[in-house]
């Protein structure tokens, strides 16, 4: 069977599948979004030697699922835990120099025996799923050495190379990379995982980028996965947190400097393997996104704002324009707008409190985590406020998890939050029932 006709046969049942996890609405969005890419550019896949293996069976379920739909990420694995287990076997005792592994020339032929083993047992699991998979042991990374008085055959990537990448990804054949280099006179060399799995995404820039760990994110002082960070807004107030130390430390310094090497539009994600398909299809995903971000900007009037952008994002956003006499009637409280005018929250003063006027992300930058960086911003200001959403709205689900109470009101549903006086929450459903229009009819 023609192999693109398979995969839009297979998409509806697909889609309805992934409902469980997020709206249809959202879930397309994302297939739609992905399928424009280049091939190549859809996704790099970064596997720690720990979730080979410990989650085998999870990551190969997910790898597979993405090819069902037509999409073929860029896997590329280290070895870690396995590669100690092989040298303590074979008498060679493990040396770090400023957190990277010592190799000498006896450690490095069992560095390439485990990664060439571990390559092949993923790729010989997802062929026994039905995968198409490509291993590369070699020709990606070309590198010098490092260091070779302190470190001995430890490469630093001074070129990728994706022409069998590309090959691979063309016959739809999700390449698996060992991180193994050669020097241009052809020595082998260990390369740090991390290390070329950086330069890997800088060579190719893929829309995504998604690390596979066993906790499944980034983790707060409580131990609770944060789940969205934009570096914008959010940076320099962690790098600032008592709990942000050590190997955390490490590694968000590493991916803020990686995001700011790429385009804009590109995110990574920290997940599990068993939740990876949560964090690629829905607004809520599962785990740690990290964007560069947008700068928030917040205002107590109208005066300052492009009225024009303003009504724009309302159009991207609600596929209807604004009444005539909005800005008029409209007393803000504060409105909170990203620098390129892309989401917005609009919050009103009302006789029952705070009124949220107005939440909305344009089409284009849904799924970025915008709207929840705005959201967890107007949150941290106003401790209480209540809003309506029209039945049916796809964003309800989100506005359930946020809000202390609901009520509906035909054609509304009222929601509040920080309010829990009930002659006030009565007050908040009554105005917020009767409060005009603030569209054209469709």
């Amino acid at each position: 069977m023609n192999e693109n006709l398979r995969v839009n046969e297979l998409r509806p049942t697909i889609v309805r599948l992934l409902s469980n996890l997020g709206s249809t609405r959202e879930v397309q969005l994302y297939l739609d979004r992905f399928s424009e890419l280049d091939a190549e550019r859809f996704a790099v896949v970064k596997v720690g030697g720990a979730v080979l293996r410990d989650d085998l069976e999870a990551l190969v379920s997910s790898l597979s699922f993405l090819q069902q739909v037509g999409l073929t990420p860029i896997v590329i694995h280290g070895a870690g835990p396995q590669l100690d287990g092989a040298l303590a076997a074979a008498g060679i005792e493990k040396q770090v120099v400023d957190g990277l592994r010592v190799t000498s020339p006896e450690a490095l032929r069992v560095v390439r025996r485990v990664f060439q083993l571990q390559n092949l047992r993923l790729v010989e699991a997802l062929q026994g799923a039905g995968v198409r998979a490509t291993p590369i042991h070699s020709g990606v990374f070309e590198c010098d050495l490092l260091a070779p008085d302190t470190l001995g055959l430890v490469g630093t990537v001074t070129e990728v190379h994706t022409h069998v990448i590309r090959s691979a990804v063309e016959a739809r054949s999700i390449p698996v990379i060992a991180s193994l280099g050669e020097t241009s006179a052809g020595q082998l060399v260990n390369v740090n995982a991390d290390w070329a799995a950086n330069e890997l995404v800088k060579r190719v820039e893929p829309y995504k980028i998604i690390f596979l760990t066993g906790t499944g994110g980034l983790l707060d002082a409580e131990g609770r996965v944060l789940s969205n960070i934009s570096l914008a807004t959010d940076y320099a107030r962690l790098m600032g947190e008592p709990w942000v130390h050590s190997g955390m430390r490490v590694k968000l310094e590493q991916i803020h400097d990686l995001l700011l090497s790429l385009p804009p539009a590109t995110s990574l994600s920290i997940t599990s393997p068993e939740e990876m398909a949560k964090e690629l299809f829905t607004h809520r995903g599962s785990g740690t996104l990290v964007r560069r971000g947008e700068s928030i900007e917040v205002y107590e009037s109208w005066e300052g704002i492009d009225r024009d952008r303003f009504r724009d994002l309302v159009q991207a956003s609600f596929g209807r324009p604004l009444v005539e006499e909005y800005f008029e009637r409209t007393r803000p409280l504060r409105i909170y707008l990203s620098e390129h005018y892309r989401a917005s929250i609009v919050l009103a003063r009302a006789a029952g409190g705070v009124y949220m006027d107005k939440f909305m992300v344009a089409e284009t930058a849904r799924g970025e985590g915008l709207g929840r960086t705005l959201w967890k911003q107007m949150r941290s200001g106003t401790p209480s406020l209540f809003w309506r959403s029209r039945d049916g709205n796809p964003v309800n689900e989100f506005y359930l998890d946020h809000a202390d109470g609901s009520c509906r009101r035909d054609p509304w549903i009222v929601f509040w939050a920080g309010i829990s006086d009930w002659d006030e929450i009565r007050g908040a459903v009554e105005h917020a029932a009767e409060r005009p229009a603030s569209l054209e009819d469709d």
